[in-house]
Formats: structure tokens, sequence, C-alpha cells
């Protein structure tokens, strides 16, 4: 391997424990969920070998682990994480609408804002 390739998978494999430290787990737990040995994640966090992308999918999908910034380094925005089950599902009805439908949506919701910003300001 050459020594930019050896240079990544470290990289990565320090983003990998930056990861899971991140969610509390500890080597020998995470390698139990995901069905590996401890030694086995040891290597994937010394750069040693890497996940396959079964269980780099799963680290996603399971524990909510970065994926795209354990191999990129670029973070991804976690918009959905930051909204409430009510905020996801105005959006789901929202986007079922019709487009009359959302011009009155939005025109209420922005009726509510309004009123809102009033009583904070008293005007």
């Amino acid at each position: 391997m050459s020594t930019c390739g050896r240079e990544l998978l470290f990289l990565i494999a320090a983003r990998l424990r930056e990861e899971r430290e991140k969610i509390g787990e500890s080597q020998g737990s995470i390698a139990e969920k995901f069905g590996v040995s401890t030694r086995t994640w040891g290597k994937y966090e010394r750069g040693e070998t890497m996940p396959d992308a079964l269980t780099l999918s799963r680290l996603g999908g399971e524990l909510g682990i970065d994926v795209t910034y354990v191999l990129t380094g670029q973070k991804t925005p976690h918009a959905v994480d930051s909204i409430s089950m009510e905020e996801q599902k105005l959006i789901e009805n929202y986007r079922a609408m019709d487009e009359a439908a959302r011009l009155n949506i939005q025109a209420v919701g922005d009726a509510f804002a309004q009123s809102k910003l009033k009583l904070k300001t008293g005007n």
C-alpha cells in the first residue's frame, strides 16, 4: 500500500474511534454488536484494516455514526436529527399536499409566527 493509502486508512481509523467514543461505546461492546472480535475492531481503529461496507452502513443506521465523516472527514449536517417527531409529521403532511393547500398552510404559519412575534415584542 502506498504512503498516501496508509495515511488515509489511519485518518479513517482515527475518525472511527472518535465517533465510537462520542456515542460512549467501548471497543468490546461495539465489536459484539457488529459480530466481530474486539481484536478485529481494534485493527479498524489502528488503521490495520477497514470495516466492510455493510458494517459501515450499519454503524450509520443503527448507531447514528456519521459514516461520511469517518470516510471523508466532512461532517454531514443532521437536520433530521434536530427536529422532533411532530415536526417530521408536519413536513410529511406538507409534502403530501397540493400547491394550493401548501400556500394556505404557509399563510397560516406566517400568521401564527407573526402573532407570536407581536406578543414577544409587545406590539
